[in-house]
């Protein structure tokens, strides 16, 4: 039922029907009606044939199964491009995120997975590119923070030291803040110790 309420509203407006011509169609009350979308009650079950065909679709659109399995199938993306990543087999997992791509283009999940490939595979332009288009797209505060703190160590590798020190001033908390993160950027490790950072941002490993 988690996107029913958003659902029942959005395929209502799409019709240009009101709650009450709704409730009229359904012998229930508008305020019935008005409850099911603030996802305050939910529409009996035996209602919902009714409901699906007075907005022309199906009672699985309804309940969101599209969006569900759409969300099923990039769970399962990343799981695959992570199990390959963890492997060292960074290939795979690249091409894992580039098929990904071509049928969730704008996702940030998919954008900054193949940044973070691309990072421990020591492509850092491509994967800079992508970490700075990914994460104004992305509302996993987590996920940013990890490829905020990657993104340092790649745009000091790659000669922008000025943008790293910013960058590391304003990183969060824990293993991605700024108290662990900026002193290593200002003193300029090698890239040996780069790579170890980034490969341990990313995969988790000490």
């Amino acid at each position: 039922m988690l996107y029913l309420a958003e659902n029942l509203r959005k395929y209502r407006m799409a019709k240009n029907l009101t709650q009450e011509e709704v409730a009229e169609y359904l012998h229930l009350t508008p305020q019935s009606v008005s409850k099911w979308e603030r996802a305050e009650t939910y529409p009996d079950i035996t209602l919902l044939p009714a409901l699906a065909n007075i907005y022309e679709t199906s009672v699985d659109l309804l309940l969101g199964m599209d969006t569900i399995r759409a969300e099923e199938t990039r769970h399962h993306i990343h799981r695959r491009a992570s199990e390959y990543m963890r492997d060292g087999a960074l290939a795979q997992a690249e091409q894992v995120y580039r098929d990904a791509l071509l049928i969730y283009p704008n996702k940030p999940g998919m954008i900054l997975g193949l940044a973070g490939v691309l990072a421990l595979k020591g492509e850092g332009e491509e994967a800079i590119l992508l970490i700075e288009r990914g994460l104004p797209l992305s509302d996993n505060e987590k996920q940013k923070a990890t490829m905020r703190a990657v993104l340092c160590f790649l745009y000091l590798k790659h000669g922008q030291g000025k943008r790293a020190r910013r960058l590391a001033a304003e990183l969060p908390h824990r293993r991605e803040c700024r108290e662990e993160i900026a002193p290593v950027i200002d003193r300029e490790p090698d890239s040996a110790e780069m790579e170890y950072r980034i490969r341990t941002l990313l995969l988790g490993e000490e």
